[in-house]
């Protein structure tokens, strides 16, 4: 009798315990299948935005994006990005800024307006994503003319670089790169923690990193 009573103990404890580790590693597994769903979503984005500058060369578009480079106020700029975006992302230009949205890095630190990756035009598009557009002024040939910012479940959190909120460099030839492109593997993996920005994510993941290196 004691042995049996000794052992049903064991059992049940064994079982608490189990249960116990469940109940704490389950909100990470969540997490983790969460993120890497978004991870997914966003080289899904990736390869249509490269696809869709592609079209844009091949329809004879460059010429817009020639305009682009040329423009000579902020309004004309903005106006053209307009027209060239609009057909292939699908954005509305109604109702454009979501309200009380804000990113932050992945390291929680929140964005100034002086940062170079602060978005202030924001567009709901027919996915329920949201795109950031935002102009940029060049000071050599080789600098992109503009900047896409893609948030990939929404206003929906955590809104943060690298979680769920990635980008492109786009060049008045058409040519895109995800943000870090230029950076090596150790500066990628670096940016790309808890530690960094997460700006970097956004070639990191296109590239095979993963979110839990």
């Amino acid at each position: 009798m004691n042995f049996r009573k000794f052992w049903k103990t064991e059992y049940t404890l064994t079982l608490f315990a189990i249960f116990a580790i469940f109940v704490l590693l389950l909100p990470t597994t969540i997490q983790s299948t969460r993120q890497a769903a978004l991870i997914a979503k966003w080289n899904e984005k990736y390869n249509h935005i490269n696809y869709m500058f592609s079209v844009i060369n091949a329809r004879g578009d460059e010429d817009v994006m020639q305009s682009l480079k040329n423009a000579k106020t902020e309004e004309e700029k903005n106006e053209m990005m307009m027209l060239l975006l609009q057909p292939y992302l699908r954005i509305s230009q109604h109702n454009n800024h979501p309200r009380r949205y804000r990113t932050k890095y992945m390291n929680n630190s929140r964005l100034s307006k002086s940062d170079l990756y602060y978005f202030s035009d924001y567009y709901y598009a027919n996915d329920k994503t949201i795109v950031g557009i935002k102009d940029i002024t060049q000071t050599s040939h080789d600098e992109p003319i503009f900047m896409l910012m893609f948030d990939m479940n929404g206003k929906l959190p955590p809104n943060s670089w690298g979680k769920d909120v990635f980008g492109v460099n786009v060049y008045y030839n058409g040519k895109i790169e995800p943000f870090g492109r230029k950076h090596n593997l150790e500066e990628l993996k670096t940016d790309c923690s808890d530690k960094g920005t997460g700006i970097n994510c956004s070639y990191f993941y296109i590239i095979g990193g993963g979110f839990n290196e």
